[in-house]
């Protein structure tokens, strides 16, 4: 069975899944998107997600021309029509056809993009052996600007971010804020642990509303490890007992090294561990069956 992308309410093989060049998504980045992933046919978290896209959406005014529930049933087919069981799901509106200049005016109706297939975002050795960070120099678009918590098709943030990281030789990089203040990576949340206590930072410094985070503090609640969002610099960062990232794509992944300093025992820590395989557990039992 060969690979099926869902455009605007049709499945087509994955070779003749085209837009408009002149899609202000491709033109401008001028869209929002949602990464999510399936596990033995269940959607993790869905709801949460659709609920995301929609907030993406009416912050840059952009018009969803399905419904949640419309868009959920496209999802499931998309999926069905690609025989996935394990997938990631990549759910993308983008502002439509229009015309070379910015005005999302001659855009007269957005356009519905679904793609499944699989990722593998970093090798299974950093599972196992923990990942070390680089903090770049590319600091993370202020909230007055291009607010982090949009999901927007504008990912060259990010993307300069992970080519500075990359030329230094690694695989990830730890993104400030315009004062200095730790905020996430260039795709995944950041969490440590200290004293007996999670910290992660808070939303309005400017960071990702991460549904994966989100997941890990619903878990810690269950696990009575309290949690705090809390404002940090790089020096609780190094001094922290464990750290680890979150995020769809790459789940829980341990941190060992941030800028050269070992973190903990420099091996994945046990709360860490114990977090994974309990988040492990609720993506086989929250979301949407198919």
């Amino acid at each position: 069975m060969g690979s099926k992308v869902y455009i605007d309410g049709k499945l087509v093989a994955r070779e003749d899944a085209k837009i408009s060049v002149f899609d202000h998504g491709l033109l401008y980045g001028d869209g929002v998107f949602e990464g999510i992933r399936s596990y033995g046919g269940l959607i993790f978290k869905l709801s949460e997600h659709l609920d995301r896209l929609f907030e993406s959406a009416q912050t840059i005014m952009l018009k969803v021309p399905m419904s949640k529930k419309e868009l959920e049933k496209a999802t499931v087919e998309t999926l069905k029509a690609n025989g996935l069981k394990d997938a990631y799901i990549r759910l993308i509106i983008t502002r439509g056809v229009g015309d070379l200049g910015l005005d999302p005016r001659k855009c007269k109706k957005a356009s519905i993009i679904i793609i499944a297939d699989k990722i593998a975002l970093y090798p299974k050795k950093f599972y196992e052996k923990g990942l070390d960070l680089i903090t770049v120099p590319t600091r993370r678009n202020l909230s007055e600007a291009i607010n982090p918590q949009v999901k927007s098709l504008n990912y060259l943030n990010n993307i300069m971010a992970k080519m500075e990281a990359i030329n230094s030789g690694y695989e990830e990089a730890l993104m400030l804020s315009s004062e200095g203040y730790v905020l996430e990576c260039t795709g995944d949340n950041i969490f440590i642990y200290t004293g007996g206590r999670l910290y992660t930072p808070p939303f309005c410094l400017g960071v990702l509303k991460g549904i994966t985070r989100g997941a890990v503090i619903e878990i810690s609640q269950k696990l009575k490890i309290p949690v705090s969002e809390h404002v940090m610099t790089r020096h609780e960062l190094y001094n922290a007992e464990e750290a680890f990232l979150t995020g769809t794509a790459a789940e829980i992944i341990p941190v060992v090294k941030i800028d050269g300093r070992v973190i903990g025992d420099g091996k994945p820590g046990k709360v860490t561990l114990k977090l994974l395989s309990q988040f492990r557990k609720l993506t086989k039992t929250d979301g949407v069956k198919y």
